[in-house]
């Protein structure tokens, strides 16, 4: 079973790489996991922030291939609730469901999301849009994504993972 120090540990391995983005993960989700923090979000939905892109670190330290937003919250599902998996599993989702419902979101994109937009189908169509809005998980998904997208800023400071701990021991299932 997943630990939260294996989550630490991935993050302290892999978080400075870099993923199709100007900030290395570990910042990526400091400052995702930041500004849903002073959003006032609830604590699962901060981890969910912190551990959104686990998934590419996952791939960086050699588990089976698939996209992150499956490898991620499967890898996390013992250790926390829906609460946090379920947002993480229906980030990318949520990126495809705003760009379907909003046609200005997609032009404040960053250039690796809208690439990577293209790889994930591009915009929900209707029927998605619809079926996305009943799923569990997809108001914070939705949030998650908005903060997901401002949270790659470089030089940004905010604090650092240890400052997580006591959170992610915290939330449990």
């Amino acid at each position: 079973m997943t630990t939260v120090d294996d989550v630490l540990e991935l993050y302290e391995r892999w978080g400075d790489h870099h993923y199709d983005e100007v900030v290395a993960q570990g910042l990526h989700a400091r400052q995702t996991a930041a500004l849903a923090a002073e959003a006032g979000a609830d604590d699962a939905v901060v981890v969910a922030a912190l551990l959104h892109d686990i998934g590419h670190l996952l791939d960086l330290a050699g588990h089976p291939a698939a996209p992150h937003e499956v490898t991620g919250p499967a890898f996390l599902a013992g250790l926390f609730p829906a609460a946090v998996t379920d947002p993480i599993r229906l980030h990318v989702e949520a990126k495809r469901y705003l760009c379907a419902v909003d046609p200005a979101y997609r032009d404040r994109l960053s250039a690796g999301s809208k690439r990577s937009l293209l790889r994930q189908g591009g915009p929900l169509a209707p029927d998605e849009v619809v079926s996305f809005e009943a799923l569990p998980g997809a108001t914070g998904a939705v949030a998650l994504r908005r903060w997901d997208d401002d949270g790659k800023v470089a030089g940004l400071a905010v604090p650092e993972l240890e400052a997580y701990e006591p959170l992610l021991r915290s939330v449990g299932p």
